[in-house]
C-alpha cells in the first residue's frame, strides 16, 4: 500500500511549547524539526510534512477569521495529503472542530484535532502520545481508503466526533468528553476503530463552506432571574440569534412578558440546556411547549458549542430567511445531530 502522506498544521497551543533553558520560560519549538523532538514519528509509516502559524494563537484568541485561516489550509492542501493534523490550544478545540467540521462537507479524508495540558518539552507530558497517536490515526487506511473521513478530536486513548464534544477539565489528561455520541476509536494497546458510528462519504465530492457572522447572543437562565432585564438587554443588542440557555428537557419560566417577547422579536431563538447530555425535548413539559409556539427551535442534542458555530455559519448565508435557517439548522450536515 501507498505510504500516506500528513500534513501537520501547528496553530497554537500548550503542546508546541518547550522550555528555554536560558529564561527557564516555555516558547514556542520550530515545527520543522519536529522528528527531532519526538523521534517516535519516525517510526509511523507515512510521511509528515509540517505547516505552523508564524504568529501562534493561544485558543483563548480563536475566532471565526482564524478558523478561515485553518480552513484555507487544509483546503489548498486536500489533494496533497491523506490526512490533517491540527495543533490546537485545548480551551476552545471543540469549537474548532465544530467550525471545521461545518466547513469541510463530504470529507473523505481525516482532519484530527489534538493538543495537551502539558507543554510537548515537559517530562510527563501528554503531548506526545497525543501527537504520536493524532498522525497515525490521521494515516491508516482500509481497502485504499482512509478509515476516518470527518472531523474528530483525539485526546488521552480516545477519538471523538469534533461537533459532540466539550472542554470537561482544566487539570486532567482526558480533558474532553462526548455526552451524545459515542467514541470513534479506542487506543490501548491496538486502536480499535468504532466502525458503525463513523462518517462514511457516499462518493460525494468535497464541498468546502466559509463564512461567519458572529451575531449570536448566549442568555444562561437560573432561578430568580429578572425577566424583564433579560428582554431589555436582548431588544438592546445587535445579535440576530439568541441561544436560551433552559433548565432540563428545554424548559424556562414563562412569564408573560418573556412570551410576549419571544413572540414578537424578529430574532431566532434557540434553546438549548444547561444539562451537557440528553437532548432538548420541548414538547414533554407545558413550559417547553410554550416555548415552541412561540417559535424558540429545540436543538435535540446538539452541544453548545455547535450550536453557536452552527448559527454564525447559518445566519450568514441565510441572513434574511428564518425558514431556511430553522430548516437548516435542523438538518444533519456533518454527524453534528442524531437523526
Amino acid at each position: 500500500m501507498k505510504k500516506s502522506k500528513v500534513l501537520l498544521l501547528y496553530t497554537g497551543g500548550t503542546i508546541g511549547m518547550i522550555e528555554d533553558p536560558a529564561e527557564s520560560s516555555l516558547k514556542p519549538f520550530n515545527f520543522s524539526q519536529i522528528t527531532e523532538e519526538v523521534p517516535e514519528l519516525n517510526k509511523i509509516n507515512c510521511s509528515i510534512e509540517t505547516v505552523a502559524f508564524e504568529k501562534p494563537i493561544d485558543s483563548s484568541n480563536m475566532n471565526f477569521e482564524t478558523w478561515t485561516k485553518i480552513g484555507d489550509e487544509i483546503f489548498n492542501n486536500y489533494d496533497y495529503f491523506d490526512g490533517f493534523v491540527v495543533l490546537h490550544g485545548t480551551d476552545t478545540m471543540s469549537y474548532t472542530a465544530s467550525a471545521l467540521s461545518l466547513m469541510f462537507q463530504n470529507l473523505s479524508k481525516p482532519i484530527i484535532l489534538t493538543g495537551s495540558q502539558l507543554p510537548l518539552g515537559q517530562v510527563r507530558t501528554d503531548g506526545k502520545e497525543n501527537l504520536i497517536t493524532a498522525i497515525e490515526i490521521a494515516s491508516k487506511k482500509r481497502n485504499n481508503k482512509s478509515i476516518i473521513q470527518e472531523v474528530a478530536i483525539y485526546f488521552e486513548n480516545q477519538l471523538f466526533r469534533g461537533n459532540r464534544t466539550t472542554k470537561v477539565s482544566s487539570d486532567h489528561f482526558d480533558a474532553f468528553k462526548s455526552y451524545n455520541y459515542p467514541s470513534l476509536a479506542d487506543v490501548g494497546v491496538e486502536i480499535n476503530f468504532n466502525h458503525n458510528y463513523l462518517l462514511l462519504n457516499k462518493s460525494k465530492n468535497l464541498e468546502y463552506v466559509k463564512g461567519f457572522d458572529p451575531v449570536v447572543d448566549v442568555v444562561l437562565f437560573y432561578p430568580g432571574i429578572i425577566i424583564k432585564n433579560i428582554v431589555k438587554s436582548i431588544q438592546s443588542n445587535s445579535s440576530k440569534v439568541v441561544v436560551l440557555m433552559s433548565f432540563g428537557s428545554g424548559n424556562l419560566p414563562l412569564e408573560n412578558e418573556l412570551v410576549d417577547f419571544l413572540n414578537s422579536s424578529n430574532k431566532i431563538f434557540l434553546n438549548v440546556s444547561q444539562c451537557k447530555a440528553g437532548k432538548v425535548e420541548q414538547e414533554k413539559y407545558e413550559t417547553g411547549l410554550q416555548l415552541k409556539k412561540a417559535g424558540v427551535i429545540g436543538v435535540k442534542d446538539m452541544t453548545l458549542e455547535t450550536v453557536i458555530v452552527k448559527s454564525m455559519l447559518l445566519i450568514k448565508k441565510h441572513p434574511l430567511d428564518k425558514n431556511k435557517f430553522k430548516e437548516l439548522f435542523l438538518s444533519n450536515i456533518a454527524g453534528e445531530v442524531s437523526e
